[in-house]
């Protein structure tokens, strides 16, 4: 399978791998009350990779916080291949933007990525070979023995990535994961997701702020409203499986969609 073909496991008769069923948040203390969601339900099939977009303070944290089973929703539902997500689920992996927070600078990468797997309960020998294949999967197979202060901050954020496909989740959440880093090691890091996403099959649900990052990651970006929060709009990202970070971005199909969901979401801002 080339790297930027489709995972194999699309489709599936159970129905989608994760969905979100009227979910709302709301937040209540010192007097006040914010509703931070109002109503959102959308569903994300097996082997998708879709990107979450809203205007800012759209509550797109809040959101996957709540999909993760790390907060719970005032109401609601959040169901993943079949079963409620109630706390926080095995069968997912979150990477935050923040990622040097995320890293012990004491413990080399290695013991970084492998140590969520002493928590799930997997033996010595196949905590080594996970993390051994999650670092070639992110191109630091020869930097396990370095500590995180001594990268770069992509290859800190690559450290992350690989510590959370280690553990081998269902679905995989990202939460603005490339705010952080430069243009070049953001363009980078875009492809090695879609790479990742090709190799593992692996469902993801990636949040960005980044129109044209959601455009060129995504098969689908979901387009949030402001606070209260609701799904504006779905939208398919018809480009292909294949994707090149000039041809792609120079397609005027690329421009089109671009187009189409700035406008979303400055309406929504004028709500």
């Amino acid at each position: 399978m080339a790297v930027n073909d489709p995972p194999m496991n699309n489709t599936s008769s159970d129905g989608p791998m994760l969905a979100i069923t009227q979910l709302r948040k709301v937040y209540e203390g010192g007097g006040r009350t914010v509703e931070a969601i109002g109503d959102v339900t959308f569903s994300v099939g097996r082997g998708e990779l879709v990107c979450i977009v809203g205007p800012s303070g759209a509550g797109k944290t809040t959101l996957l916080r709540c999909i993760a089973g790390l907060l719970a929703p005032t109401s609601g539902e959040v169901i993943l291949a079949g079963k409620p997500v109630a706390g926080p689920s095995q069968g997912m992996a979150v990477v935050f933007q923040e990622y040097g927070r995320s890293l012990f600078p004491w413990m080399r990468v290695k013991q970084n990525v492998g140590l969520p797997l002493k928590e799930k309960g997997k033996s010595a020998d196949e905590r080594h070979r996970l993390v051994e294949d999650s670092l070639d999967a992110v191109g630091l197979k020869d930097a396990g023995n370095a500590y995180p202060w001594q990268l770069s901050g992509g290859m800190q954020q690559r450290v992350a990535i690989a510590r959370a496909i280690a553990y081998e989740p269902q679905v995989l959440l990202m939460d603005e994961p490339f705010a952080s880093v430069d243009a070049q090691t953001r363009a980078e890091l875009e492809d090695l997701v879609r790479t990742i996403w090709a190799r593992l099959g692996v469902t993801i649900v990636f949040v960005t702020h980044d129109i044209d990052e959601s455009v060129y990651l995504g098969d689908r970006v979901v387009v949030l409203s402001a606070s209260p929060t609701t799904v504006m709009q779905d939208v398919s990202i018809d480009l292909g499986k294949s994707r090149d970070q000039l041809e792609t971005r120079a397609d005027p199909k690329f421009g089109r969609l671009r187009s189409q969901i700035y406008a979303l979401i400055r309406d929504a801002k004028h709500q």
